[in-house]
């Protein structure tokens, strides 16, 4: 307790909270972005359900995650070293060589991140191919069931993201819970309207799986040991949306007229 009141009476660390709980509510987004996705392919009455499940999961998942700090901190020692050089660099390697545990998951998750991106993108342009009618019901729960263990999967690639992240920035453990608790509860109030407006908006739906390209695609880079800086990658996402809100406006002046 008596530790708890002198972090508290610490400025420092209440701008490292602050700063904090703002990377883990943007870091959110990304795992946002997927479960709103898979979640509007379910029957409108267990999207909610599992929506809630799987930011509950990514919570579960980032306080165990944060219980294990060391072993967290571990996964960034190489496991192994494949020895290349690039032939532009002058005999030192073009990228990183040495691999973790946490290169791994990376590359991974993006490549999974790609992988279902690729296929929601062709089923939206071509809704049809090769699509059998199942039983309704027994389709209902399987694709529940899919979609949890999707979700699980990714949510364990951007928790360790997250919490790698976080170690980064404080050496306080209490701030950190503080600032993953925050930003999922974030990240749950925002699942409902978030989902919705992406199921609103078909177009929104194409930007969304571009978004998890680009999100797939870093992943994968930062594995390799390329560093590509978030604010870049957020201010692209921001920028697009910005322009997909213009064609949204002019979509329904167009209408009203």
């Amino acid at each position: 307790m008596n530790e708890l009141l002198h972090l508290a009476a610490d400025p420092a660390v209440w701008a490292a909270l602050v700063t904090l709980i703002v990377m883990e509510v943007v870091l959110g987004i990304d795992n946002l972005v997927f479960i709103s996705i898979l979640s509007n392919k379910l029957p409108p009455e267990h999207r909610q359900r599992v929506r809630r499940i799987g930011i509950s999961l990514a919570l579960i998942m980032r306080l165990v995650l944060l219980s294990t700090i060391a072993f967290i901190v571990g996964l960034t020692a190489p496991v192994f070293d494949l020895g290349l050089t690039g032939p532009l660099s002058h005999g030192e390697p073009s990228f990183e060589t040495a691999f973790s545990w946490r290169d791994l998951i990376l590359i991974a998750g993006g490549l999974f991140l790609i992988w279902k991106a690729t296929k929601e993108i062709h089923h939206n342009v071509d809704p049809d191919a090769g699509e059998a009618a199942p039983d309704v019901k027994t389709a209902a729960i399987s694709n529940i069931g899919g979609a949890i263990f999707q979700i699980i999967l990714l949510d364990l690639v951007f928790s360790i993201d997250s919490i790698l992240t976080a170690v980064g920035m404080t050496d306080h453990l209490p701030v950190m819970i503080i600032a993953v608790i925050v930003a999922v509860t974030v990240m749950l109030l925002a699942a409902d309207p978030l989902a919705n407006f992406i199921n609103d908006n078909p177009t929104v739906v194409m930007l969304a799986l571009g978004f998890l390209l680009m999100i797939g695609a870093v992943l994968i880079a930062e594995g390799f040991g390329v560093h590509v800086p978030k604010g870049y990658i957020y201010a692209a996402m921001a920028f697009s949306a910005g322009v997909e809100g213009l064609n949204m406006l002019s979509r329904r002046r167009g209408r009203g007229k």
